[in-house]
């Protein structure tokens, strides 16, 4: 691919160099090659950027002065995310299409052009997959499952009966979405526990990646609902009934329990727990470890922009850390005693 090809693709304008330079991939610095491209966000990076070994580099206009003749520059309002989508672009193999001999794939199952299917994968009855869509050896279709266009099934996911995918949405290895959720009901005279039906649907829409081994619930009777653009670290527990915004960022070992909302935009950092009919506001950052508890509602009103929540319950970082400072002076001071009486 051509620079010219990408700026195209990307917007931003070449500030120096041949928009016919072959672009191969993108690296760091440290390790680029000439045919490769790096990024630079500010003045000290842009330095050390223009320096290397790589023959094209994005920046901010006015990060630096003048440009080496040796490099290529182009210039973008968001280096970073210029870069990203570059790589994105770049690093797209190339794509064989068909089904592996080693594959069940049920007869009635509908498939758009340049499907692959790999050696082990099972497809059920009454399953619908989209243009451009892999699914990868030992992944598990269930039935009457819709998946998009364009996505990736990587190995050993599974998909339990009435899931649907969005177009573009990546499932790692080891993930199963549309399980049972944790719901039971019981018995007071005996202890009992009986199911509560767990026969609702797991929507999955556009542009969702589920990292490996996470978990997402099917809803009760209803529908569970992951919306578009969100994106979910491994080792992630999503419980039934929730609904989880747009552009929502969910970090490694985060449990959310059941009938839980969480508003757009909204960043849960990782090992935080969410109890269950929680309802987390659009915006919400809630750092490492923080804790909500069921039925709470945690929002950024009052707050500025930014502010990240902490601790159980999560209440902005700078409280906590007052909190802490004050217990701190508290245990210093009973540590030396009572005081002494000398009246």
């Amino acid at each position: 691919m051509t620079l010219g090809e990408l700026i195209d693709a990307l917007g931003g304008k070449l500030a120096q160099g041949d928009s016919g330079q072959p672009v191969s991939g993108v690296n760091s610095v440290e390790r680029a090659v000439a045919s490769e491209l790096v990024f630079a966000e500010d003045a000290a990076s842009a330095a050390g950027a223009l320096a290397s070994h790589a023959g094209i580099v994005v920046l901010r206009s006015g990060s630096t002065g003048n440009y080496p003749p040796t490099k290529s520059v182009v210039e973008a309002s968001q280096p970073r995310l210029w870069f990203a989508q570059a790589g994105k672009i770049l690093g797209r193999k190339p794509h064989t299409a068909g089904i592996h001999p080693m594959a069940v794939v049920a007869a009635d199952v509908v498939r758009g052009a340049d499907v692959t299917i790999g050696p082990g994968a099972v497809v059920g009855e009454y399953v619908s997959i989209g243009a451009g869509t892999t699914v990868d050896a030992g992944a598990v279709i269930g039935r009457w499952i819709r998946i998009g266009e364009q996505c990736h099934i990587y190995p050993r996911a599974v998909l339990y009966p009435g899931t649907t995918l969005g177009n573009r949405v990546i499932v790692h290895a080891g993930a199963v979405l549309g399980a049972d959720g944790f719901g039971y009901v019981r018995d007071n005279a005996t202890g009992a526990y009986t199911q509560f039906p767990q026969q609702g649907t797991l929507v999955i829409e556009d542009d969702v990646e589920i990292g490996a081994n996470s978990t997402i619930d099917r809803g009760a009777l209803k529908e569970t609902r992951i919306r578009r653009g969100t994106k979910i670290d491994n080792l992630v527990h999503v419980g039934h009934n929730c609904d989880i915004g747009e552009d929502v960022i969910l970090v490694a070992l985060t449990g959310i329990s059941g009938s839980c909302t969480v508003g757009n935009g909204a960043v849960i950092a990782g090992q935080v727990g969410i109890g269950d009919h929680a309802h987390i506001g659009p915006g919400v950052i809630l750092g490492g470890q923080a804790g909500v508890l069921s039925g709470k509602t945690v929002t950024n009103e009052g707050l500025k922009p930014g502010t990240v929540l902490w601790g159980t319950p999560a209440r902005p970082l700078r409280q906590v850390l007052r909190e802490q400072a004050v217990l701190a002076r508290l245990a210093k001071r009973g540590a030396k005693g009572p005081a002494k009486d000398i009246g």
